[in-house]
């Protein structure tokens, strides 16, 4: 059964040790968040992080890493939303970025609707491929993490970098691997991919603890 309790002040505690002032209504606000995607996650699979640890040490953090890149009142594609993270837990902390996530699984998209009017999200949710909405729309930044590996990434948005201003990922050790598929299919001659933070994963249960980055691809 999902944790019902009320986690609200262990994550704004969580928030000021990262540096991230939250107020005390965000912190209600993701937790609401937080309740809302587990209790979901019983119907259908959205999440493998089903301790508050585990929502803190990796959801929690990676959007907070991320959140430091991105500049005031932005206009920020998400994609692949999936549960919602980054996307809408970056869409509680910073309510002045201007959201989209996302997603092409209509089941998905739709509990992702429900969740964000449950708490309140100011997110916009779209049912389609962050591919297909480039063609009407552009973004100043794309935030992607857990879609996919780095060269299929490339791939999908080549043909659109006129309508997005930079690509923010979040990628674990094999991102040098990744980087290598890239250039040896190509894909990175015209385009700039930056290390923009490195940051340890906590040890969780069973699993060892690992570093994370926050990396940035963007046009020469």
């Amino acid at each position: 059964m999902p944790d019902s309790g009320d986690h609200s002040d262990v994550l704004a505690e969580a928030m000021a040790a990262h540096g991230f002032r939250c107020a005390r209504n965000q912190a209600v606000q993701l937790d609401h968040y937080r309740r809302e995607l587990w209790e979901w996650n019983e119907k259908i699979n959205l999440t493998r992080h089903l301790t508050i640890e585990k929502f803190i040490d990796r959801d929690l953090q990676d959007s907070l890493m991320l959140e430091r890149f991105i500049d005031q009142e932005t206009r920020v594609l998400d994609v692949g939303a999936g549960g919602g993270v980054p996307g809408m837990i970056l869409s509680i902390l910073r309510p002045d970025l201007a959201l989209t996530l996302s997603e092409s699984v209509a089941k998905r998209a739709k509990v992702l609707q429900s969740i964000a009017d449950a708490v309140g999200s100011n997110a916009r949710i779209v049912h389609a491929r962050a591919e297909n909405i480039l063609v009407d729309e552009s973004f100043d930044a794309l935030t992607i993490r857990a879609v996919a590996r780095l060269h299929k990434i490339l791939s999908w948005f080549g043909p659109h970098w006129r309508s997005i201003g930079q690509i923010l990922l979040v990628k674990g050790p094999a991102w040098v691997e990744e980087r290598l598929e890239s250039r040896e299919a190509g894909l990175l001659r015209d385009l700039e991919l930056r290390i923009l933070l490195r940051y340890p994963c906590p040890p969780v249960a069973s699993e060892s603890g690992m570093e994370s980055l926050i990396l940035r691809v963007s046009k020469r």
